[in-house]
């Protein structure tokens, strides 16, 4: 098995010479980083001189951990006070929506050499699943100059890769053809749309595909292991958010976790009650910093996901640290009675293990009594509906779902998608919408 390709660029970033223990000498030049980037924002960006005005010296990572978090209603509420350089330096805004019912966004901004940082990491990460003279398909948005598409495609050029954007998939038929003439080898997608070109029944010709990654929003087990079998080939799972620049961690060829740009984010693992970092091995909201954007740097921003640094080395042999599977996102997790909670990762996994499903949509409503979910399923089976038994069945099979239908705590209801006009689209992150506060 092959060290993963971050382990030898990231010792070249940090300068390390190979005699000394490269683990200690990244930490060490992650925290003189976290101090340089301390005293940047504090000189440049409006909202951290006011942040940080009582910040005193930092000698050490638990010196760091007393820093305040950023959140996301700090962006929200004046972007632009995050900026660090002249507007003019700015080479790239991106907007993003969030689920509030105010009207404001999220903005990013990035300087040329912010991109520049994402279009090398694409390249590094992407060379554990292609090579020199491979065809890439490019199934994310990239119409637009420095989009995530744009960046990725720009990569891999450097590598010798032959790279074509499409976009998102809303026919598979259509892009089943174009791997099929332009002789693809590999897929960059979202997760359950590459679903929907295994569902295509009018594909009777198996592709064999050299790799897939699969990036953008939750990646289940179930999707992933299609997706194998279809193509027979291997599924690599990508983390990123736009706030960390699109690119954070990619898989290795172990499979087991995703290795982190250490030398340009520095990732911490929160307890979301104590908000204190938690042991090594525990899960906890993910909450990084940037070390080397200028544009728009972050200090501590949580992410509201939910995962851990794996508590043992990679198989692969590297001294990189690991991000486990993101398990859940915290604005996504649905609070039900006794205090449980239930995510769409829960439901994907059982859900998308039925061959027929394509995609649903969960919605969580209350009858003044009980909680009630309801799954708009979309299938092509015109009789769809004769397997709603088997759906109600499987969704039983998950334990909070059989313990509170059981104490009379919630219901649950199966439904064609096609009722529904509101089904979420392209790139957008998908989660359980919960109508009980909107009460619609």
């Amino acid at each position: 098995m092959n060290i993963t390709p971050l382990d030898k660029w990231i010792r070249k970033k940090i300068g390390h010479k190979g005699s000394n223990d490269f683990r200690r000498e990244l930490d060490n030049y992650i925290l003189d980083k976290l101090r340089e980037n301390i005293e940047y924002v504090k000189k440049n960006s409006v909202f951290y001189k006011n942040h940080l005005r009582e910040l005193g010296e930092i000698y050490s990572f638990n010196d760091f951990e007393k820093i305040p978090f950023t959140r996301d209603s700090h962006i929200m509420c004046n972007p632009n006070h995050f900026v660090c350089v002249p507007q003019n330096h700015i080479n790239r805004i991106v907007t993003l929506k969030t689920s509030g019912t105010t009207g404001e966004r999220k903005r990013i901004f990035f300087t040329r050499d912010d991109q520049e940082l994402t279009i090398d990491f694409f390249k590094i990460g992407m060379s554990t699943l292609v090579q020199k003279g491979d065809r890439v398909l490019i199934l994310l948005p990239g119409e637009r100059e420095g989009s995530v598409g744009d960046l990725l495609k720009k990569g891999l050029k450097r590598m010798g890769v032959k790279a074509y954007i499409h976009g998102p998939i809303y026919d598979p038929e259509k892009v089943l053809k174009i791997i099929k003439n332009k002789k693809i080898n590999s897929l960059v997608a979202i997760p359950t749309q590459v679903l929907s070109l295994i569902r295509n029944e009018k594909n009777k010709d198996k592709i064999k595909l050299k790799s897939v990654l699969l990036s953008t929003d939750y990646a289940p087990k179930a999707v992933i292991n299609q997706v194998e079998r279809f193509f027979k080939c291997k599924v690599y799972d990508h983390y990123g958010m736009t706030e960390m620049g699109l690119g954070a961690g990619v898989q290795c060829d172990a499979l087991e976790g995703f290795h982190l740009r250490e030398a340009d984010l520095y990732f911490e693992i929160i307890n979301p009650v104590t908000r204190e970092v938690v042991p090594k091995g525990e899960y906890g909201e993910v909450v990084f910093t940037t070390l080397t954007r200028r544009g728009m740097p972050l200090i501590r921003y949580g992410t509201g996901d939910i995962s851990r640094i794996i508590n043992k080395p990679c198989p692969c042999g590297t001294a990189l640290k690991s991000l486990d599977r993101i398990i859940y996102r915290r604005k996504g997790a649905i609070s039900l009675s006794q205090g449980h909670i239930l995510t769409i990762g829960q439901l994907d996994e059982i859900l998308f293990s039925i061959r027929e499903i394509g995609d649903y949509d969960g919605v969580m409503t209350n009858d003044g009594k009980r909680d009630c979910l309801t799954i708009y399923v979309n299938m092509e089976d015109p009789l769809g509906e004769r397997l709603f038994p088997l759906i109600y069945n499987r969704l039983e099979e998950c334990e909070i779902i059989k313990k509170l239908i059981k104490g009379d705590k919630l219901t649950l209801h199966i439904s064609m998608k096609g009722e529904r006009k509101d089904c979420s689209k392209g790139t957008e992150k998908r989660k359980i919408i919960d109508k009980r506060i909107l009460n619609v």
